[in-house]
Order: C-alpha cells, then sequence, then structure tokens
C-alpha cells in the first residue's frame, strides 16, 4: 500500500480542507489511485469503531457541564473570586485572568471554552483598565492552555483512548505541570507589569470580601473536588464521573442558583451537542487514519527512522518535543494525538519512557500548540473577541510561549514532575 493517502492528507490540509475531511479523503482517494477499493469498507468500519466507545461517552457530558456553567453565570463568581485574591497586585487584572483559568480548567477542561468564556469578560475590561487589546488577549489565549493540562480534560481523555492508559492516572499526571505553567504565566505577567509599569487595578480586599467570594463560588470549586474525588477515588469512571458533572451543573443552576431558565437549556444542549458531534466525528476520521498509517508501513519507518538516529533517551525526547511543536503549530490538538500517538507512544515506551510520563509530554506540547501561530485555534478565537489581528496578537505572546516551553522542556527532563502524583495514588 502506498503513502499516497498520506501526501494527499497534506496537500489538502495546505489546501483549508477542515481536517475531518481531509483525514478521511486522503485515505480514501489513495485507495481509490491504488486499485483498491475493497478496503474503503474497512475504513468506514474503522470510522465507525472509534466512535463506538464507552470512555468517549465522557468528552459530550464534560462538554454540557461547562456550557452549563457558563450559561448560569458560574464563570462570574470566579472571575470575582480571582479578584478579591490577587486583583491588588500590580497588573491585577492580568493575573485574574490567569488565576480564573486554573479555576475555570476544573469545570470545562476546554481551551476554547477558556478562551471565549473568560475572554468576553478580561478582554473589555482589561481595555477599560487601561491595558491594551493586544495583551488582554495574549494573556487570555495563554492561558487558556491550562484547561486542557489540569484535568478534567478532553485532550487526556483521547489520548487514553487511543493509547489504553489510565484516565485517572493521566489526569493525575496532569495537576503539577498544570500548575507550573500556571506559575510560569504569573512571573511573565509579574515582569511584564513592572517593566510596562502597570497599575494596581484594584484596593486589597479584606478577609470578610474574599470570605463571601469563596461562599458565593464554593458550588463552583466542588465540581472538580468531586470529578477528581470520584476518578482518582476509584468510586467513579471517568464516563460516570463527567455523566455526574453535568447533572450537578444542571442542579446548580437551575435549582441552586437559578440562573439558567428551562428556556435556555435548548440553545445550550444544542451548543453541547454540536461541539460533541464536532470533536467524536473527529475521533473516527482519526481513528480511520490511523489505521492506514498501521497497515501502509508508516507507522514501522517512523519507529525504525527514530530508532536508528540515536540510542539517547533524553536526545530523543528533545527532538520529539521540537516536532510535536512543529506539529502544534500546524494541526489542532486532538487530530495530533489521535495520529501521533500510536506512532509515537510505543517507541518512547520500548526505550523505556514511562506511558504516564510521555502521555503528559505529548498532551502538553500538542496544548500548547493551541496558542501558537499560525494555526492555533485559540490564537483565532482570541483574536476574535479582542477584534485584533492574528499576526499582532502572536508577537504580543511570544514571552508567555517562551514561558511555557520552559515548563515542557522542565517536565520533560524531569519525570518525577508528572510521576510522583500518579505513583502515590497507585496509578503508576
Amino acid at each position: 500500500m502506498s503513502l499516497a493517502y498520506f501526501w494527499i492528507f497534506v496537500f489538502l490540509l495546505c489546501a483549508g480542507m477542515p481536517v475531518v475531511f481531509a483525514l478521511l479523503v486522503g485515505p480514501g482517494l489513495s485507495l481509490a489511485l491504488d486499485g483498491q477499493g475493497a478496503f474503503h469498507r474497512a475504513l468506514l468500519s474503522r470510522l465507525y469503531n472509534g466512535l463506538d466507545s464507552f470512555p468517549l461517552m465522557a468528552v459530550p457530558f464534560f462538554i454540557l457541564a461547562g456550557e452549563v456553567m457558563n450559561a448560569s453565570g458560574v464563570t462570574r463568581t470566579l472571575v470575582d473570586l480571582s479578584r478579591t485574591l490577587i486583583g491588588h497586585v500590580r497588573g491585577g487584572l492580568a493575573q485574574m485572568n490567569v488565576l480564573s483559568s486554573i479555576l475555570f480548567a476544573g469545570l470545562s477542561g476546554s481551551a476554547v471554552a477558556d478562551t471565549s468564556a473568560l475572554g468576553k469578560m478580561f478582554v473589555p475590561a482589561m481595555v477599560q483598565a487601561g491595558y491594551s487589546a493586544r495583551f488582554a488577549a495574549a494573556v487570555t489565549a495563554a492561558s487558556s492552555v491550562i484547561g486542557p493540562i489540569i484535568p478534567p480534560s478532553g485532550i487526556m481523555i483521547l489520548y487514553a483512548f487511543v493509547m489504553n492508559v489510565s484516565v485517572a492516572g493521566l489526569f493525575a499526571a496532569g495537576i503539577v505541570p498544570g500548575l507550573l505553567i500556571t506559575l510560569a504565566l504569573f512571573a511573565v505577567v509579574a515582569g511584564l507589569a513592572r517593566r510596562r509599569g502597570f497599575a494596581r487595578d484594584a484596593a486589597p480586599a479584606g478577609w470578610p470580601a474574599r470570605a463571601r467570594a469563596v461562599r458565593r463560588s464554593l458550588p463552583a470549586l466542588l465540581t472538580p473536588v468531586i470529578l477528581l474525588g470520584g476518578i482518582l477515588g476509584g468510586v467513579m469512571t471517568p464516563t460516570e464521573a463527567a455523566a455526574v458533572a453535568a447533572a450537578y451543573a444542571l442542579a446548580l443552576g437551575l435549582i441552586v442558583r437559578r440562573s439558567l431558565k428551562p428556556g435556555d437549556l435548548a440553545r445550550v444542549f444544542t451548543t453541547a451537542a454540536v461541539q460533541s458531534g464536532v470533536i467524536l466525528l473527529l475521533v473516527g476520521a482519526a481513528v480511520s487514519f490511523a489505521w492506514m498509517v498501521s497497515v501502509s508501513g508508516l507507522a514501522t519507518d517512523v519507529t525504525t527512522a527514530i530508532r536508528a538516529s540515536t540510542d539517547n533517551v533524553l536526545l530523543l525526547l528533545l527532538l520529539v518535543n521540537l516536532f510535536l511543536l512543529l506539529v502544534g503549530m500546524v494541526l489542532d490538538a486532538g487530530p495530533a494525538i489521535l495520529i501521533l500517538g500510536p506512532v509515537l507512544g510505543p517507541v518512547f515506551t520500548e526505550l523505556g519512557v514511562d506511558p504516564l510520563h510521555f502521555a503528559v509530554v505529548m498532551c502538553v506540547n500538542v496544548t500548547i500548540g493551541l496558542a501558537t501561530p499560525p494555526m492555533g485555534l485559540v490564537l483565532f478565537v482570541a483574536a476574535s473577541v479582542s477584534g485584533e489581528r492574528v499576526e499582532a496578537l502572536a508577537r504580543e505572546l511570544l514571552p508567555f510561549l517562551a514561558a511555557e516551553i520552559a515548563v515542557i522542556a522542565l517536565v520533560t527532563f524531569v519525570p518525577a514532575l508528572s510521576l510522583t502524583l500518579p505513583r502515590l495514588l497507585g496509578f503508576a
């Protein structure tokens, strides 16, 4: 079987065809050109089998939970909590943006949802406070990548699905790297605030105000506690935890807060269904493409080339980091994981790299790619929210991306950062 499907896929991607269709048209057209149309049935079978998975049901439930939380105004309570905690420091609104991203990560696990929801609140507020729209959008885009790293994470669920690793273990492995990225972004914002002379955006909040903010945001803060407690404690599977999160979000919005009206449900469910459909169709198409990669021998060729290049595992990890960063510039995180995970994961596992460690390295790389030009998805969302050009926003992002790449290197070459917590919990 020839490799024509791969070059057709690359051509269609460069021509602007959506990834999901390029993943299907490339193999389908290649089989027809090679006179192997009989394999079309197998290709379609893989498409269906890629969707027919119980663990993948967690993805639409997590998306629904995030949409409900956003529609019911829960996001606003997290922003208010951030304001009372760090709104008084220099560059406080920018720091609040970063802190809100880590709080919002526990609700949706989506970088795009983070960028859209928080960007609509923070970008206008930061511009009104004297920040440039370009800087406000850059902070929003850079901090949004925390969402898919700190659990729950749709990207990690996809990786666990294709690579057969523990979702709970992968969730645990992502916590420390996510916190490290948060600290790195705090440091960058603090440095830029001093250099550019940003003002303090608010007076220090007293402890009574902070206590009130904690009480108001407590129901939202309990969401990741329920999820992670249930999953890591072995009480619930990730799919069951996602369903519980969606039910909890609905109860919180409809009954407790009463900020979500029954008439809003049709819009919320429709939005969640469309987003879920896009992701699940992408999964099915990527599974079909991965099957072509396997049967054509491309995966074997890549494995042989990697092993022949050097025996130094650390050098190979450095090279794969550079490769994944380049991939992240042109390919979205989901397709990158679904296509490259089955190719690269087994190679590094055989070289002695812990499967959870490599999983985190890959997930963090492709997630940061979401904010990397020229094709980073959250880059375009942030540009849309702020009204800034993508090129200008990309330049403003450079110091943030540098800090995130430094964290990638740290996580790559210090495995204990991602493996200690899973080992303590018995997952590694």
